[in-house]
């Protein structure tokens, strides 16, 4: 059985019995989607050099917490946008 959940800055995800935790970096909502999105690592270091983030959405009006994959363009924009917006804000400081 797949289940996730999410517990204050954790997200720990079991897949075929095996347990791994991610920290949550970010969350966010959008209007447009009516959906909570998570950005969350486990400090994996991708081919680029950078740490791995994963970004999933959220139905906030679920009641049992399921992370769900995007897929859609418009969201994969969307998320893109708020990353460089992370990022530039970050740099700023």
């Amino acid at each position: 059985m797949d289940m996730e959940f999410v517990e204050d800055d954790k997200i720990v995800v079991e897949k075929d019995g095996v347990e791994k935790e991610y920290d949550v970096l970010f969350t966010f909502d959008s209007e447009d989607t009516m959906k909570t999105y998570i950005g969350y690592t486990d400090h994996s270091i991708g081919k680029n050099g950078r740490k791995n983030i994963f970004v999933s959405a959220v139905d906030p009006f679920k009641k049992e917490v399921s992370l769900e994959k995007v897929s859609s363009e418009a969201e994969l924009q969307m998320i893109n946008e708020v990353l460089v917006q992370i990022d530039q804000e970050s740099r700023n400081s």
